[in-house]
Parts: structure tokens; C-alpha cells; sequence
């Protein structure tokens, strides 16, 4: 197998050869299955080379692509020790629909709560606009006589009959999927498994799932919400991984088929099956677990992703070596999925974006995105709107042969557009019109930036800008610029980051129950008891999935708010529970710094309890190389680019980024060059290249 060259190499030294008992083979596969590409990223542990492969993915098969990828890397399967993927199978089915009928059960009286929402709508001003319909239809919203009242004591007992006909009902209508939502059945399960017994003889082959086994906490609505998303996309997550699986077997390969989930960890394909909600968002969490580790392997302990591609930009946050984690999320707006995801923010920034003029004749850029068909317009393949692809082409900051010399941007057909569209109507210069274009799209992505950091609590100054996809590093210095980011970091492959995202992440559960408590009453022994009670279900998924148990790790964390609120922080504690003086706080000052305010003189009360269950799986080190390299090396010449700090067109060095070795440094304005993406340094920023081929650009210093 070949690789780039000397600069795109993994060492494979230090790796440990040994996981769970067994020799591994050669190779690693990680999979990111995106919209419009499927990228292959292999590694090879016997002489740490690395390949990539870009496929078109295909959508109404997603596992061809994978298998297409594979092949086209010509890679033996039956060599490889580790497969793991994102896929985009859970986003795209919820958001065209193409689930199978699936059916409700639910408590008399309760059939609507997913339906009534919280009577929220995304735009605060239009009374007009509608949520999207729920995910299963009323008629197959199905009610049973039972009640449990809030202590978990049985008001109502289930009526078996009642059960046994309705489970016939469904039968007839032919349902794939049924989701159990009774009303507390947090405090107590017993009605919801026994109404999943008497549908499992009533339906053997339908997929069953209960509130209780899949999110036992309170709030009926975000519990019924993430249930019914998980039954929904159990037959079609079990349909898709047993599809690639068999091929993957077919081939050769004998390891066990990894997905990548929402909490940035991997399941089985055998957990999937039971876990389905949690693959909704899959895809877009491998580029924040790459983010992490780039950002710690330069020393930077907190770090923001800049994930942008063609259509949009995802954007993703570490403090103090952790990645933010949220339950507030949703694939579509109203229907909650409250397993911890990490927090992603998306907006349609990219490439491929589009420049418009509204009707209050302001300049807007994107949503709405040529993508990759038909593209912009300097591809000459039929796009009609200006993009920031144009834009940039315009600027000067992207040559006319990009991917290789593969693809010849037509800057001439760019002008004109731009001109047309923008220029005229403004009374701009084409070049201004091009540069409004990018200062849009900037505002845009700082917003975002914004949103995570500031609106958090957390200061850009602090931060490393870690700037990856196609398009990140174009606008990545300018954003920082902006934002005060003293320093951005350009990985070596841009455009295969989130590839590489999903070799380095570990098995992850998440368990989690609702506990209501004042922490001051509270006996440790009791919290003690209920978490060896939760470690324990963790440990045995961990144990399904073969981890060793040298590999487990279990982490501990308390949902803890003032009371009288119904919002709560999530905070470490220890294993075993010694005090809870330092979980109080903790909470405080994450109080303070997520809202401004903190009350030591409030009581606080426990909310609820969670374990994460992680098997860690040995990761592949970077090459280091000797800095003595001199950015000479890669210089390959200047162009005019426009910079309007410099006061229009300057003559800007341009380096061939596989050709620049360690230990280079210069200074902007100048273009860095490279398959996969291009890097812009404005004038006054200057770069380095450290020992891990990471471009460094210094923005200012740290306040």
C-alpha cells in the first residue's frame, strides 16, 4: 500500500500491539460518510503510513460507498484489525421521513404530548410557520389503561386485556417499531416492560422499545421524544449495519463493525440496534474528537473546531481538555433526543454558499448553497449565483488549478457573475463586491463562534482556532482576527480531519436516572449504591462489546441545580462518593461562569445521576520530525491578492504546503497551497510549521 509522502506518515511506535488479548493485523479503517463524499482513512501499523480515499457517497445505499471507498483503497479486509465509521443513515432518515411504520403506546389520556410539544415555535415572530409533524402520525398513537403516580406507586394497574388487544391492533396495521411511553415510569418500570412482553408475543419480529430502558428520567416530553427517535431508527440502523456487516464478512474482514455516536464515542453495530437515537448525528462529531486531539497534541488545552466544507460550517468546543457536552439537541426543532451529545453549532456557511441581496437590499450570504451540483460558477457546471468560492477565486486567494491541477476554476466566468449579481447593484468594484461577499460569510461564522464561546460563558482569547474541511483555513485567520483568537492551527490534511476523527475515539455508554434529592439530606451511601447500580449496567455493555476490563473506565457525574429550577449543570464526582462539598462547589462557579450568577446561599438539590461507561482503544501516534527545516523549501513563487487591511492587492508569497518542512517559519501576506485545501495568512500573522507538520499562526498574544 503506498502512502502520500515522507510528511503524510503516521509512526506506529509506542502503539501497543496487543488489544483485548489479540495480535492485531495490519490495518485500521476509519470511515466519515458525508453528504456528498465518503472519505477512507487507512492506517497501517507496520510502517505507519497513512492513505485516504474520497468516493461520491450514495445516499439510497449508504454502505456502498464505504465499499466503494474500500476498494477504490484496494485495502485486504481481511487484514484489518478496527473498522469505524460515521454515518449520516439516522440524520437523513428523520429528516425526509423514509422511517417504518412505527407506532405509540402510551398512557391513557397522554397520546399528544408529542404533538403538544412545549408549545414552542423556532421563529419567535412567525406565528405562521409549523413545526414538522411528529413521527408517528396520531392514528398510530395507541392508549392503554395504567397509571403510576410520581413516587412510582401503581395508582392504576395495566390492563393485560386491553394490552393483548391493542398489541393484535398493531399486528394488523403491520407496525415494524413500537415505542412504550407510560407516565412515570421513570420512578417505576414494571408497567412498561410488562406491556413490551405481551407486545413481543403479539409481534416477534417488530422492534419494542421502552422510556424506561432507553432515558428513565423525568420531563414526559423529552422522554417520549427521544424514545419514539430511537424506535423509528432501530429497524432502519439494524437494516443498514447488518447490510455492510455481511458484505464487510464477505470480504474478509472478521473485527466488529464500529459507529461512531452523538456522545463522540463507538458502539457495535449489535448496541446500535438498542441505541438508535443516539447515531442521529453521528457524521459531524468525528471533526470535534479531531479538534481535541490536534489542539492537545500542539498544547493548547482549550480549543474551538472550524469545520467548514462546501454547504456548511460545524463549529464544536474543548475547555480544559473536555469537549462540551449537551442534552439539549435535535435533528429537527421540537422533537428533543436527550442523550449527551457534544455540542455542535451548524449554520450554511460555506464553499459553496451563496451571496443574495434581500429584499431590504442588504448583502446576505447563504443558507442556501450551489454545493456540489452544480457548484460555483467558476466550475462551469451551470451555477448561476455567486459563491464564496467566486469570491475568493476573485481575491486572489485561490489559485485556478485546485485538487492537483484536477479542477480549473474559471475566475473570468467568477467576475462576471459577481459583478452582476453584487457589484452592480451596490455600485461596487467587482473586487469590493467579492471582498463584501467574504466579510458576510466572516460575520456570519464569528457569530457562530460567538454563540459557543461568549453566550457560554468561555473567552475566544483563551482559545486555539483548530481550522479544518475544504474551506476552514481560507477564512480561519480572519476569524480569529476578529474574535481575538490569539492562535489557529491548520492539521496537515484539512479535508480528511473528520476521517481521522473517527480512528481516535473509544467505545462510550451513557446511563443515566433521575434522582431528586436536597443536597444537604442526601446520604452518600445511598448515592453510592445507585451509582454501583448504574456502573453496573455500563459494565456489562462494555463486557457485550468484549472491552478488556484493563481497558473500562468508568466516569461519574451529579445533575445537579438551585432549587427552584428547572435547568442543571453536570458535574464531576469521585469514585467512590467521599463528600459532596466539592461537587457543590463546583456547581457554583459552573454556575457563574454558564449564567453570570451564582447563589451559595441557595439551597441546591441532586437532579439526576449519570455514568459514562468508556473503553479506551489505543491510539495511532503522529511522526514527529526534526525542526530544522526553512519555509524556502516549499516557496514556489507570489501572486496579487487582495487584502484590505494592506489596502487592496499585494504581492503575497505562495508555498507548497507538502514541500514546507518542520521548523519553517514566515510571515504573511502569503498563500500555503495543498490538495485538499488552501491556507490563507493575512499581512502581520505570522507561521510556523511545528515537529507534527501542524501549521501555527500566531495572531497576537494571549490577553
Amino acid at each position: 500500500m503506498s502512502s502520500f509522502n515522507k510528511h503524510e506518515q503516521f509512526n506506529a511506535n509506542g502503539l501497543t500491539k496487543i488489544m483485548g488479548g489479540k495480535k492485531l493485523s495490519k490495518y485500521r479503517v476509519a470511515v466519515d460518510v458525508g453528504g456528498t463524499f465518503t472519505d477512507v482513512f487507512i492506517f497501517n501499523e507496520e510502517n505507519g503510513d497513512i492513505k485516504v480515499t474520497k468516493t461520491p457517497s450514495t445516499p439510497s445505499n449508504p454502505g456502498q460507498g464505504i465499499l466503494n471507498g474500500l476498494d477504490k483503497a484496494e485495502v485486504p479486509l481481511s487484514e484489518v484489525t478496527l473498522f469505524s465509521h460515521g454515518t449520516t443513515v439516522g440524520t437523513n432518515a428523520l429528516i425526509t421521513r423514509r422511517l417504518p411504520p412505527t407506532a405509540l403506546v402510551t398512557t391513557e389520556g397522554f397520546r399528544d404530548v408529542i404533538e403538544i410539544r412545549r408549545s414552542t415555535k423556532p421563529d419567535l415572530w412567525d406565528a405562521y410557520k409549523d413545526v414538522a409533524p411528529p413521527y408517528i402520525r396520531r392514528r398510530d398513537r395507541l392508549e392503554v389503561k395504567e397509571r403510576v403516580d410520581y413516587d412510582g406507586n401503581i395508582v392504576t394497574p395495566l390492563d393485560e386485556e386491553e394490552a393483548r388487544q391493542l398489541g393484535a391492533v398493531l399486528k394488523k396495521r403491520g407496525m415494524e417499531a413500537v415505542a412504550i411511553c407510560f407516565m412515570n415510569s421513570y420512578a417505576n418500570p414494571e408497567h412498561e416492560l410488562r406491556m413490551k412482553e405481551i407486545l413481543q408475543e403479539e409481534l416477534p419480529d417488530a422492534f419494542i422499545c421502552t422510556s424506561a430502558e432507553v432515558l428513565p428520567e423525568i420531563f414526559e416530553h423529552e422522554r417520549f421524544s427521544t424514545t419514539v427517535v430511537n424506535a423509528v431508527l432501530g429497524p432502519v440502523a439494524g437494516k443498514y449495519l447488518k447490510k455492510l456487516t455481511g458484505h464487510l464478512r464477505e470480504k474478509g474482514y472478521q473485527g466488529e463493525v464500529l459507529v461512531l455516536h452523538c456522545g463522540g464515542g463507538v458502539m457495535t453495530a449489535e448496541t446500535v440496534s438498542q441505541c438508535a437515537a443516539r447515531i442521529a448525528s453521528s457524521g459531524i462529531a468525528a471533526g470535534a474528537i479531531s479538534t481535541s486531539y490536534i489542539a492537545k497534541l500542539c498544547g493548547y488545552q482549550n480549543a474551538m473546531g472550524l469545520d467548514m466544507g462546501g454547504t456548511s460550517t460545524d463549529i464544536s468546543l474543548m475547555y480544559e481538555g473536555n469537549i462540551r457536552i449537551t442534552k439539549d439537541w435535535a435533528i429537527e426543532y421540537g422533537y428533543p433526543i436527550m442523550f449527551p451529545s457534544i455540542e455542535i453549532l451548524t449554520i450554511g456557511a460555506g464553499g459553496g454558499s451563496e451571496a443574495w441581496i434581500d429584499e431590504g437590499k442588504s448583502l446576505r450570504n447563504g443558507p442556501q448553497s450551489a454545493g456540489a451540483d452544480p457548484g460555483p460558477v467558476c466550475y462551469n457546471k451551470g451555477g448561476t449565483m455567486p459563491t464564496n468560492t467566486d469570491a475568493n477565486l476573485v481575491l486572489g486567494r485561490l489559485n485556478t488549478k485546485i485538487l492537483g491541477g484536477a479542477i480549473s476554476l474559471d475566475k473570468e466566468s467568477a467576475e462576471k457573475v459577481i459583478a452582476e449579481k453584487i457589484a452592480q447593484p451596490f455600485n461596487f468594484s467587482t473586487v469590493e463586491a467579492a471582498n463584501a461577499i467574504i466579510k458576510v460569510a466572516n460575520a456570519n461564522m464569528c457569530d457562530a463562534l460567538k454563540l459557543i464561546s461568549v453566550r457560554r460563558g468561555y473567552d475566544p482569547r483563551e482559545f486555539a482556532l483548530v481550522a479544518f474541511g475544504g474551506a476552514g483555513s481560507l477564512h480561519a485567520a480572519h476569524l480569529a482576527q476578529e474574535m481575538e483568537i490569539p492562535v489557529v492551527i491548520v492539521p496537515p490534511f484539512p479535508g480528511i480531519t473528520s476521517a481521522m476523527g473517527c480512528l481516535l475515539v473509544d467505545v462510550r455508554h451513557d446511563l443515566s436516572k433521575t434522582y431528586l434529592a436536597d443536597v444537604n439530606k442526601v446520604k452518600v451511601e445511598d448515592l453510592e449504591r445507585e451509582y454501583e447500580d448504574l456502573e453496573a449496567q455500563a459494565q456489562k455493555l462494555l463486557e457485550e462489546e468484549n472491552t478488556p476490563t484493563e481497558r473500562m473506565q468508568l466516569l461519574r457525574f451529579l445533575e445537579m441545580r438551585y432549587v427552584g429550577q428547572w435547568r442543571s449543570l453536570s458535574v464531576p464526582v469521585s469514585r467512590p462518593i467521599n463528600s459532596l462539598e466539592e461537587a457543590i462547589e463546583t456547581f457554583h462557579n459552573e454556575h457563574q461562569r454558564e449564567y453570570a450568577f451564582a447563589n451559595r446561599d441557595q439551597a441546591v438539590q441532586i437532579y439526576g445521576l449519570h455514568v459514562a461507561a468508556i473503553g479506551t482503544v489505543p491510539k495511532p501516534n503522529l511522526k514527529k520530525y526534526p525542526k530544522e527545516g526553512s519555509a524556502k523549501e516549499g516557496f514556489i513563487g507570489t501572486r496579487q491578492v487582495y487584502f484590505e487591511e494592506a489596502g487592496g492587492f499585494v504581492a503575497a508569497k505562495i508555498y507548497d504546503r507538502a514541500k514546507i518542512p518542520a521548523g519553517a517559519t514566515f510571515e504573511g501576506p502569503a498563500i500555503v497551497e495543498q490538495l485538499d485545501s488552501t491556507v490563507v495568512v493575512p499581512p502581520g500573522v505570522s507561521v510556523e510549521v511545528d515537529e507534527y507538520l501542524n501549521i501555527i499562526m500566531r495572531i497576537g498574544k494571549r490577553g
